[in-house]
Order: structure tokens, then sequence, then C-alpha cells
């Protein structure tokens, strides 16, 4: 930290959480300033509980290893234990500003939208298609030819965002999947006379859909 952050004036300092594939509660620490963003440390913190006072002491060590004074905001995620890490913080620390993170707002908000029954139906019939789509490997190919090799599922940061990415896909390719649902390729395939095959053409000729 000291090679890149001795003749930095103003540094935010970003902490994010999240579980790994052996269920450990990991805490990533960096710095991001006008010469980039920095990874200084990431915190095995499964043994602790994760309290606003917890994080707040966790997260000072890490601002007083790189200087208070060069420290002028903190970026966490909007959980209720990180808003009241934030307070505290900003208590102890006069000159250090809290604020979530954007990212992590609008993840938030794409999930409450994603309830809505107008969205969640709509969401539900997109999985259903493309989950038919990407399960057998003769109409994915048929499905590329369609649309010029682009794919339907739009995968992103967070499940909520890959649902409303998604959902853009299928709209944006709607007339290549007609095609491909109306075509002669599709009507000799075993798949259109199955249950699931008749409701994904249902779906895709459906007028609310």
């Amino acid at each position: 930290m000291s090679r890149h952050g001795s003749n930095m004036a103003a540094l935010l300092c970003l902490m994010d959480g999240w579980m790994d594939r052996r269920s450990r509660h990991l805490i990533n620490f960096l710095v991001n300033s006008p010469e980039g963003t920095y990874f200084i440390e990431s915190v095995d913190a499964s043994a602790e509980v994760h309290d606003a006072f917890m994080l707040a002491d966790l997260l000072g060590k890490k601002i007083d290893e790189i200087g208070k004074e060069k420290v002028v905001q903190v970026i966490t995620d909007n959980g209720a234990n990180y808003k009241a890490t934030g307070r505290i913080l900003m208590e102890r620390i006069p000159t250090l500003f809290w604020s979530p993170c954007a990212a992590h707002c609008l993840n938030l908000m794409l999930e409450e939208i994603g309830k809505l029954q107008a969205f969640k139906k709509t969401i539900a019939r997109a999985r259903r298609i493309t989950t038919f789509i990407y399960r057998h490997g003769r109409i994915l190919s048929l499905m590329r030819e369609k649309t010029g090799g682009a794919d339907l599922v739009r995968p992103a940061a967070t499940q909520f965002a890959t649902s409303f990415l998604t959902l853009k896909s299928l709209h944006k390719h709607k007339d290549a999947l007609k095609a491909l649902f109306h075509s002669e390729e599709w009507s000799e395939n075993k798949l259109a006379k199955t249950n699931a095959g008749d409701n994904v053409h249902s779906i895709i000729f459906s007028i609310e859909f």
C-alpha cells in the first residue's frame, strides 16, 4: 500500500463481504483513487459476529493502516449492519463520509421489482424458455443460427441483473425465436411433441408475453 498510497491525497476505502464455496465469510478491502483501485486484503471473518461494532473495528484498523488523513470516504453494501458501521465510523472519524454501494442499491431495487406480479410472471416464463433451449443442444444450435450466433442468457454480476438482461435479449431476438419455433426443423423435432416443448412454443407466440 505504501508504494501506491504515499502520494494519494484522497482515498475511498471499499469493503465487500461475500461467501466462498467453502461457506467462509470473507471480507475484501480495497482502496480507490484517481490512480486506480487496489486490493489490500481479504479477511476470513467466519468466526466473528458480524455486528456493526465488529465491522467498524475491522474497517477502522484498515483505515489506521492506510492513514486517516488519506481516507475521505468509505463505501460498503446497503445491509443494516453496514449502515450502522458507517454511522459508527463517521462518529469516530469526523472527516470520514460513508455511503452505500450504488451497484448493491440497484441490485436491491431489481430484486424488489422482480417480485411485482407482472415482472415475476414474465421472468418465470423467460426462464422456462431459456432453460428449455439451453438444455437441448440441437435446439440451442438452431437458436444461434436464427440469432446470428447471439445468446439469450446474459450473465451479470447478480441473478437479478441477469434476469432483466435476459428479458432484454429475449425481446431483441423475439423474431428469431418465433422463426425458430415456426420452422420445419422444430416441427420435425421430437421435442415439439413434448409438454415442455409445447409450453415453450405457446409462451413465445403468446401476445401477452
